[in-house]
């Protein structure tokens, strides 16, 4: 996880976003050890933050800002070396539609950590790619949305057939499912992360509304219908559990704009924008789901979604975070961690 800080994306000196983070990286400290990047500004307070916890190690690496999902090593291991991937990152889409100026601390980021930690990566800095855009089974299939994916932002020199060959070279995939479309106006082309995760492999949990009216159901219809059209790498039907979105729309309050200060060249936000805000963006820690909770009007919601994965993931603990700092920053609990394998 990297510490936060942007001041356009995390409002009132990041303090709000800075607890919620010290939160999450405590519970993932409970199961595994938790990478915290900082930087010479945040690394106190981290620390502060952060004292008297165990299996955290900080490690101080320059970021644009605190996506670790997406500028962070993707992770890889044929069952006895792990190794990194240190994919191209331009902000969510570079001169096309990137989200912010400049980010080339964030590109440089994956290899640093990877030097540190003591980890051998694969160059792959010739292919855009951010880590939210793709879910693995563990078992050859590779799970992306073509909104993102075939975004003139991001690699628009190949073709789809190219595409998925790199996906499949990097990744050691045998198969690429390519749903349609991810969350609405979520700003990153639609990351899959958001809309749609296994939870076993052969079986995922799909972002959904029953109300026909709501933008957001042209998407997850168009979703479904794919996945019932299709066979994993290993032939398999994959079964489809609809994880309903909150019933609110997640908004940015006047209170949330006026936190945050925006460099030039970066994505502004307004009040009233909806956010695009998920319960399938949790993170699996080797005990836990990190649920995110978005609270006031979705109570309910809330907790149909914490009933649903407790139904689901009978084996692990399902703990509720409350992730509204998060969501308004841009994405969620997915987006802010990257796992390494064993």
């Amino acid at each position: 996880m990297i510490f936060p800080e942007r001041p356009g994306s995390w409002g009132y000196g990041a303090e709000p976003a800075q607890r919620v983070f010290a939160d999450i990286i405590r519970e993932i400290a409970k199961d595994e050890t938790a990478f915290v990047i900082v930087s010479d500004n945040t690394e106190a307070k981290a620390r502060e933050m952060l004292d008297g916890c165990a299996n955290i190690e900080i490690l101080n690496i320059p970021s644009d800002d605190s996506w670790a999902r997406d500028v962070a090593p993707t992770f890889v291991s044929d069952g006895s070396a792990v190794r990194g991937i240190d994919w191209q990152f331009n902000a969510w889409g570079g001169e096309y539609n990137g989200l912010y100026a400049h980010w080339e601390k964030d590109n440089a980021l994956a290899s640093r950590f990877c030097e540190l930690a003591g980890y051998d990566f694969y160059d792959a800095q010739h292919f855009v790619l951010e880590g939210g855009s793709i879910h693995s089974d563990g078992q050859g299939t590779i799970m992306v949305t073509e909104s993102c994916l075939l975004s003139p932002g991001r690699n628009p020199q190949l073709s789809k057939e190219q595409i998925e060959q790199e996906l499949c070279k990097y990744l050691g995939g045998e198969k690429v499912l390519w749903l349609p479309r991810g969350i609405y106006n979520d700003e990153t082309d639609e990351h899959v992360d958001n809309a749609c995760a296994f939870i076993r492999p052969a079986e995922v949990v799909l972002a959904w509304t029953d109300d026909e009216n709501d933008p957001q159901f042209a998407l997850s219809k168009a979703s479904l219908d794919y996945l019932e059209s299709v066979r994993d790498a290993k032939g398999r039907m994959i079964k489809v559990h609809k994880l309903p979105i909150p019933d609110a729309p997640v908004r940015i309050t006047g209170h949330d704009l006026a936190g945050y200060t925006f460099e030039e060249g970066e994505d502004e936000r307004e009040v009233g924008e909806r956010l695009a805000a998920s319960y399938v963006n949790f993170c699996f820690t080797n005990g836990a789901v990190l649920l995110p909770q978005f609270g006031g009007e979705n109570k309910e919601s809330d907790e149909r979604a914490v009933r649903i994965m407790e139904a689901l993931c009978p084996e692990r603990r399902i703990v509720p975070i409350d992730a509204r700092e998060i969501i308004i920053g841009g994405g969620n609990i997915h987006c802010i961690t990257q796992q390494i394998p064993k």
